[in-house]
């Protein structure tokens, strides 16, 4: 694939990803609202979701790549972690609501739309670099995130994602979802660092 084309995909990916949160924003500014709360209330809830900070990430990581600037281990991290975002939505989380208008359109820009960009614009980046540190690397979001998210919901009392409720299923059944989704992200990380050696050998053929 050309460069043109790879920053082309850059651009639509950032472009989409930051309209996607802005929306989602604006949604859970106005529910939060209308639910008594304030406008820091309503960014702070926004905040709390893996689904929104990992499209930050990618937003931020497309951004910068459609201005020219390469960051192998940033765009690996990036693409590992929105392939979560879709995957983990699809299994657990996708059948537990019904998102209607703009909420849907927000709702499939963030989980479906977004993931296949920053695959696809991975996909198209120079493959053969990367190596186990950058695997690590990539299992630190996710990792953090669920410290952060049980940080927070000791605090407030509120979890973003019924597998992460301590209050309703208890520490054990958390600390298992946990572990659980450490060797999911683990082995997901470790097919893409295989996908990336094999594309290397590929395209110096």
């Amino acid at each position: 694939m050309g460069a043109a084309m790879v920053r082309g995909l850059a651009c639509a990916g950032a472009a989409t990803g930051w309209a996607a949160l802005i929306l989602q924003l604006i949604l859970t500014l106005a529910a939060t609202r209308a639910q008594g709360d304030t406008a820091m209330g309503g960014l702070w809830r926004y905040l709390g979701y893996f689904t929104v900070l990992a499209n930050l990430f990618a937003a931020v990581v497309l951004t910068g790549a459609a201005a020219g600037r390469v960051r192998a281990r940033l765009e690996f991290m990036a693409a590992a972690a929105m392939i979560l975002v879709g995957i983990v939505y699809s299994l657990l989380l996708r059948e537990s609501w019904n998102p209607q208008g703009l909420q849907k359109l927000a709702d499939i820009a963030l989980h479906d739309v977004q993931p296949v960009l920053m695959t696809l614009f991975w996909l198209s980046r120079p493959h053969g670099r990367l190596g186990l540190r950058d695997v690590a690397a990539s299992l630190l979001p996710p990792a953090a995130y669920c410290l952060y998210a049980l940080a927070r919901g000791a605090v407030e009392g509120w979890y973003p994602y019924p597998f992460l409720d301590v209050a309703r299923i208890g520490v054990g059944a958390v600390a298992r979802n946990c572990a659980g989704s450490a060797r999911a992200c683990l082995l997901l990380a470790s097919l893409l660092l295989s996908l990336d050696r094999l594309l290397g050998r590929y395209r110096q053929v």
